[in-house]
């Protein structure tokens, strides 16, 4: 990515930051570092890789880095700016502009892991249910959601985890992202 191109995504996010806050929750796109330790535990897997949440791109630009095919990955994006710019610079990747609580891919069951840039924090809790309903669905049986959240736990409230037969790990700590990161591991409780 050049300069030019990360300095319009910065603005790009910075407008939409400040016309949906909560909906973006950031006023900057995610670092490589963060990045990096969100598809750290990802890998080549025979499914899918479904990101919600995408932005600007720079985990799926992680992603396609990392060895997964671009023809493997389902992005799910709402903000109509960004899945414009999603579109021309993934032309092969799968593009669902809709929210993530209606997500319905032809690809059910099939996804080997998921990465979320999704602001749960700020998002009512039965709709962060829906959402991990909703994704869980389409992941194979061993697939995990790498999620990562600015806030001191996991952004995923415990009631939802045990509703949804889920649970939470900590993974890592990215202090120089703007603002500090933690990504958190969720995946099918293990009996």
């Amino acid at each position: 990515m050049t300069n030019s191109n990360t300095a319009s995504d910065t603005m790009l996010f910075f407008r939409s930051w400040l016309q949906k806050p909560l909906e973006v929750a950031s006023i900057a796109p995610s670092s490589q570092r963060l990045a990096a330790a969100m598809t750290a535990e990802v890998g080549p897997s025979p499914g899918g890789v479904l990101e919600l949440g995408p932005g600007t791109g720079t985990f799926t630009r992680r992603l396609l880095q990392d060895g997964i095919d671009e023809e493997r990955l389902f992005l799910v994006e709402r903000n109509p700016a960004f899945a414009t710019l999603l579109r021309q610079r993934f032309p092969k990747a799968t593009l669902v502009e809709d929210d993530a609580r209606h997500l319905r891919l032809p690809a059910a069951g099939t996804i080997g892991a998921a990465i979320s840039g999704l602001p749960l924090l700020s998002m009512p809790k039965p709709v962060v249910q829906d959402i991990l309903a909703a994704v869980f669905r389409h992941l194979t049986e061993d697939a995990c959601l790498f999620q990562f959240t600015y806030g001191p736990r996991c952004p995923v409230p415990v009631q939802i985890l045990a509703a949804l037969g889920l649970e939470a790990s900590f993974r890592r700590w990215v202090p120089f992202n703007l603002p500090p990161a933690s990504v958190y591991r969720i995946r099918r409780r293990r009996v």
